[in-house]
């Protein structure tokens, strides 16, 4: 499924949704985007989605002062991923019931994994910063940090993460969990050593997964990151975004180059990303033993050069997005005409094979090809078409003749006598 807060702060859903039909729950797909009724009039501030549940902070009000958010959860509750105490299945959104209006911690983030949810909360009206890690769900893999497999139907806080910390974010692979804290300390547990590494791969001879929170190191003496912004869990891997945004490190499974390092290879330990790519010619004895007017003219040529590079990608940008602009209004326009005359939305399989494969489109042969392959029903639709189309034509040229009849009788010399 896919989910979207507009500017309002309402919620958008679809894809595969949750629905009750006949008194049963399932996933129902939905092509477009379509709004959560139960929290019109109220302001989402965040929204999170797991393999088949959904867990949203909501407003408790019309607007949100960040201290009102109330906690709801629905989908699949199999392993009690929507914290609200058993394993019964939500078509509609409920509200969990240790984060109320009435609990008296503020929750601030929030994260799903495969089947399991993860929260950051600080107590209301506090000066303290410190924060409460919570988790839920399904715990086979650890991946809630309660030292045990098992799962947990109702939030439950991660005990042994260090007293008096301020965690800044949460995210949630598929079976691990990470948050890293304002101070640069970032922990991971779940699958693999809290890497998120598949059963297949081995770390060590003590391999296994974590089931209470681990420290992952930057560096063996460098363990913190610097100012750190978020963590982020890809199914497998996780990323550290640091150093104000200027850094990334990432370590974890690295099928298809997603740690960005250059490498396929799996990660044990944090390594920079190539954002943006670096050449790594530069030699640290030749660059302090230049002179400091050396390296003043350096810089400025660097500034130069970095502003050519920002000019060239603002320009590239802005074509980017108009290009992106038009492309949306092309797909928008031949998915409304093509559900005028098919009566669905246009799909991916039916765009013709011969424009797929060779950018070429022989009109009269795929037109013979789609009246060959049409069932009854769609041959009734496209005559019912057709047919409203030519009589608005007729129709429409009947009316300019007439037009231009009367014109020309106007203008008769005859008829001015």
């Amino acid at each position: 499924m896919s989910m979207a807060i507009d500017n309002r702060g309402a919620l958008w859903m679809w894809g595969n949704c949750p629905q009750q039909s006949n008194g049963e729950f399932s996933l129902v797909s939905s092509f477009i985007p379509t709004p959560v009724p139960a929290f019109r009039g109220r302001n989402v501030a965040k929204v999170a989605c797991g393999n088949e549940h959904v867990v949203a902070l909501v407003s408790v009000g019309e607007s949100n002062n960040g201290e009102d958010l109330v906690c709801y959860s629905w989908g699949f509750n199999s392993h009690g991923q929507l914290g609200l105490g058993d394993r019964e299945n939500r078509a509609q959104p409920e509200v969990v019931k240790t984060f109320d209006e009435e609990s008296p911690w503020t929750i601030y983030d929030i994260a799903c994994g495969a089947a399991h949810t993860a929260l950051l909360t600080r107590k209301k009206k506090s000066t303290e910063l410190e924060s409460k890690c919570w988790t839920f769900g399904l715990g086979d893999n650890g991946q809630l940090g309660h030292g045990t497999t098992q799962s947990t139907l109702f939030p439950t806080p991660v005990q042994d993460l260090p007293r008096n910390i301020s965690l800044i974010s949460v995210d949630c692979g598929l079976f691990h969990t990470s948050v890293v804290s304002s101070s640069g300390d970032v922990w991971s547990w779940g699958m693999e050593k809290g890497l998120g590494l598949c059963p297949d791969a081995r770390v060590s001879s003590d391999s296994g997964d974590a089931l209470s929170p681990l420290l992952i190191p930057r560096a063996p003496y460098q363990p913190k990151f610097p100012d750190p912004i978020q963590v982020a869990c890809g199914a497998a891997h996780t990323l550290i975004v640091a150093q104000g945004g200027y850094k990334v490190w990432s370590w974890g499974r690295g099928r298809c180059g997603v740690l960005g390092n250059g490498s396929e290879l799996d990660c044990y330990t944090p390594t920079k990303v190539r954002w943006p790519p670096e050449t790594e010619t530069e030699d640290s004895e030749e660059e302090e033993s230049k002179s400091s007017l050396e390296q003043d003219k350096e810089k400025e040529k660097e500034a130069e050069v970095k502003t050519e590079t920002d000019e060239k990608l603002s320009s590239a940008l802005n074509e980017l997005k108009q290009l992106r602009s038009k492309l949306s209004t092309m797909e928008q326009y031949a998915s409304i005409l093509h559900g005028c005359v098919f009566g669905k939305p246009l799909a991916e399989q039916d765009i013709p094979a011969s424009l797929k494969d060779s950018g070429s489109f022989d009109i009269a042969k795929e037109w013979e090809n789609m009246l060959e392959t049409a069932d009854h029903r769609t041959l009734m639709r496209l005559e019912m078409f057709y047919r409203d189309m030519l009589a608005g034509v007729k129709d429409k040229q009947m009316k300019r003749r007439i037009k231009e009849i009367v014109k020309e009788c106007l203008q008769s010399p005859e008829l001015k006598n």
